[in-house]
């Protein structure tokens, strides 16, 4: 039976890429080396690292003066590393508060400097994007594009005036991105583009350097910018994995063509819980996100039948968040439209069944 992977991360990837990746691990660029033997400094990674830049760069419409890092240590790393390289200890950081990630981003970004929370949906259990933000006197407000846990999405930049920082590891190469607004943008992998193992860094260059503390070598985005993220080893498998989804990005239509795609599958499922009487959506309606739907059951007692009734036709990963409860269905690029008609064709079933 097909799997219908609704997994928030590690999450789907392209058939095309699994299997590519599955012939590379046997023998990778003609060397008769699996990709993950092959030596990082060869001409042959080389070539793949930078048609991994370069990918990033296209898709992306990255303008001049910023540069496009592969790390590791996920977007959590960042939290951390996001403040160390860019907040003096005098100066003021403003975060907005959405739930889960954002508040794991204030707590390690104190540790440098002061935080401000200039907005927050706490009162609502982050159902939804704040808009009012009180965002003077900061350095630059820092938020979470697409929240997993919660199923809320910025549908418009946060309307400040001062440069942004966004961990977009749930959303990335789904929608255009105004890189320009930004002066760091930050991504795991193993939601919208690739596997565990590696994280994308996109930071403006003239925002480095202004810090007056000493950074550790290996935490200095200039270190690795100066070495072309391969200071260290780098997680080759990880990055090779995202190269193809890039690839494969590219091949389908880039991120204009995503995003139409994305849509449609979110407009189907939403639909759907807003139409069945048995189940409600847990976000409100103008920020839901593309990429996670969070849903529910009016009656809670049922559920363990649903998730059976899932489990049949092939569904996996739709429990929700141990701290939200319900149901969460991640929809990222990878995932076609057909999944989706699968768990909205069991929804419907559900409602005739049990309505």
């Amino acid at each position: 039976m097909k799997k219908h992977n609704f997994y928030a991360g590690p999450a789907i990837l392209p058939e095309e890429v699994k299997r590519r990746t599955s012939e590379s691990l046997l023998e990778f660029a003609g060397m008769g080396l699996s990709v993950m033997e092959i030596s990082h400094r060869s001409e042959q990674w080389v070539e793949c690292m930078n048609n991994a830049f370069s990918l990033v760069e296209e898709l992306l419409d990255i303008p001049k003066g910023y540069k496009v890092m592969f790390l590791t240590g996920g977007a959590s790393s960042q939290f951390y590393m996001s403040a160390m390289n860019l907040l003096n200890e005098s100066e003021v950081a403003g975060y907005i508060n959405t739930g889960t990630w954002s508040a794991k981003s204030i707590k390690e970004a104190q540790l440098f400097g002061t935080v401000k929370e200039i907005g927050t949906s706490k009162n609502k259990n982050y159902s939804y994007v704040p808009r009012e933000l009180d965002s003077d006197d900061v350095k630059y407000v820092h938020y979470t594009s697409n929240n997993t846990v919660f199923g809320t999405q910025f549908k418009e930049l946060p309307n400040v005036d001062v440069p942004l920082i966004a961990d977009m590891s749930s959303d990335i190469f789904s929608k255009n991105v105004d890189i320009k607004r930004h002066n760091l943008i930050y991504c795991g992998a193993q939601k919208n583009m690739g596997p565990a193992g590696v994280t994308l860094v996109i930071v403006k260059e003239s925002a480095l350097g202004q810090v007056k503390r000493e950074i550790p070598t290996i935490l200095d985005y200039r270190t690795h910018i100066d070495k072309g993220s391969m200071f260290n080893t780098p997680p080759v498998l990880p990055i090779y994995i995202s190269m193809l989804t890039m690839q494969w990005v590219k091949d389908n239509g880039g991120v204009n063509a995503m995003k139409v795609r994305n849509e449609a599958k979110a407009h189907l499922l939403y639909s759907e819980i807003d139409r069945n009487d048995l189940f409600k959506g847990f976000v409100a309606e103008k920020d839901r996100s593309t990429m996670n739907a969070c849903f529910g059951l009016l009656d809670d007692s049922k559920k363990d039948i649903f998730l059976e009734m899932s489990k049949e036709a092939g569904i996996v990963g739709i429990n929700g968040h141990r701290s939200v409860g319900g149901f969460r269905a991640s929809m990222y690029n990878a995932m076609e439209i057909e999944s989706v008609e699968v768990l909205v064709n069991v929804m419907k079933e559900f409602s005739e069944k049990y309505g």
